[in-house]
C-alpha cells in the first residue's frame, strides 16, 4: 500500500466541508475541553420528550427508509469505485473513508438529531479511536467523524452482509478470524502488522457488543493488545443520547440530542504485558467519569459481568 497525497486529502476536506454543519442538523463544534467538564457539558435529556403518536411514527419510518436508500446508492457508487482501484490498495482505504464519512454525515442529516462536537482538535491523531456503544447510529458517527487512514476490525464472517460486507472488503478493512483461539491471535497480529506497517488508525468498540439499555458495559481486553503490539496512542470517543435516539430493538428514532466528545489521547509507549488488566480498568473508569448518570454501569451490574468475562 502507498501513503495518499495531501492534495487528494485536501480535496477530500473540501467535501466534507461542502456536507458540513450549515447543511445539517444542529451541529455544534466547541474548543478545548477538560475531561472533568464533559459530564456537566452533556446535552440535556432531561429536556427529551418521547412521542411515540402516530405522527412521531410515520415520521421515524420516513427517515429511516430514506437512510437505508441513500445508504444503498452511495454504498453501490463507492463500490465502482473501489473495483476500479483495485490495483491500489491504500486509494481503496481513502475511499473507504470517503464513502463513510459522506455516508455517515448524510444519514445524521436525514435523522436530524441536534448534535454536539467537542474535543475535535483530538479527533486527527494517528490512533486507536474507541467508543461507546448503544445505538446503530453510533455507527454512523464512527463512519463521519473518524480520520482518513483508519480501519476497522470486523470478524470475517462480514463478508456476507449484503453488498456492505463487500464494500469493507474492498476498502481494505481489516478481518479476524475467530473460529478458535490460535487463528485470532495469528489474525489479530496480522491486523497490527498492515496498520505499523501503512501507517493506519484503528476502529474498535470495547464494549465487544452494543448496550440494550445504553449503560457502559464491561471493556474486552483486545483493544489494549491492539495498543500494546502498535504503541498508539488511545482517544476514547464518548458518545452520549444515541441510545435514547434509537433504541435497541426499535424501528422508532427519535429528536433526542447526541453528543460526541473526543478525549485526550491516552499515550501507550510505556504499557506492559503484564498490566493488561489494569489498562483496561483505567480506560473504563475515565468513559464511567465522563458519562452522564444514566448511561454509566450499575456497580453492582458491572462487578458481576467482569467476573463472568
Amino acid at each position: 500500500m502507498e501513503n495518499t497525497g495531501s492534495g487528494s486529502f485536501l480535496r477530500h476536506r473540501r467535501l466534507e466541508s461542502f456536507l458540513d454543519t450549515k447543511s445539517g442538523p444542529n451541529v455544534r463544534e466547541t474548543p478545548k475541553i477538560s475531561s472533568k467538564e464533559v459530564a456537566r457539558q452533556k446535552p440535556n435529556t432531561d429536556d427529551f420528550v418521547d412521542d411515540d403518536g402516530w405522527i412521531s411514527t410515520l415520521i421515524s419510518c420516513v427517515r429511516i427508509v430514506t437512510c437505508f436508500l441513500t445508504m444503498m446508492v452511495t454504498t453501490f457508487i463507492w463500490a465502482l469505485i473501489m473495483v476500479l482501484l483495485l490495483p491500489w490498495p491504500s486509494q481503496r482505504i481513502k475511499q473507504g473513508n470517503i464513502y463513510g464519512h459522506v455516508t455517515g454525515r448524510l444519514l445524521m442529516w436525514i435523522l436530524g438529531n441536534p448534535i454536539k462536537i467537542e474535543g475535535k482538535e483530538f479527533s486527527n491523531e494517528r490512533a486507536i479511536y474507541i467508543s461507546n456503544h448503544a445505538s446503530p447510529i453510533d455507527i454512523f458517527l464512527i463512519m463521519w467523524l473518524t480520520p482518513t487512514g483508519s480501519v476497522g476490525i470486523a470478524k470475517k464472517e462480514i463478508i456476507w452482509y449484503p453488498l456492505f460486507g463487500q464494500l469493507y472488503i474492498l476498502a481494505n478493512h481489516l478481518r479476524i478470524d475467530r473460529s478458535k483461539p490460535s487463528t485470532a491471535i495469528q489474525s489479530m497480529k496480522e491486523a497490527v502488522q498492515a496498520v505499523i506497517n501503512h501507517n493506519l488508525s484503528l476502529i474498535v468498540f470495547p464494549e465487544g457488543t452494543r448496550s440494550k439499555n445504553g449503560r457502559l458495559l464491561p471493556f474486552k481486553k483486545g483493544f489494549v493488545h491492539l495498543a500494546l503490539q502498535s504503541r498508539l496512542p488511545i482517544v476514547p470517543m464518548v458518545l452520549t443520547g444515541t441510545h435514547l435516539a434509537w433504541r435497541k430493538g426499535s424501528l422508532h428514532v427519535r429528536p433526542a440530542p447526541i453528543s460526541v466528545t473526543y478525549l485526550p489521547p491516552i499515550k501507550t509507549d510505556s504499557w506492559t504485558d503484564d498490566k493488561i488488566d489494569d489498562y483496561v480498568k483505567l480506560v473504563h473508569d475515565i468513559y464511567v467519569e465522563n458519562l452522564p448518570e444514566p448511561q454509566k454501569p450499575i456497580a453492582s451490574e458491572d462487578t458481576k459481568n467482569s467476573s463472568s468475562s
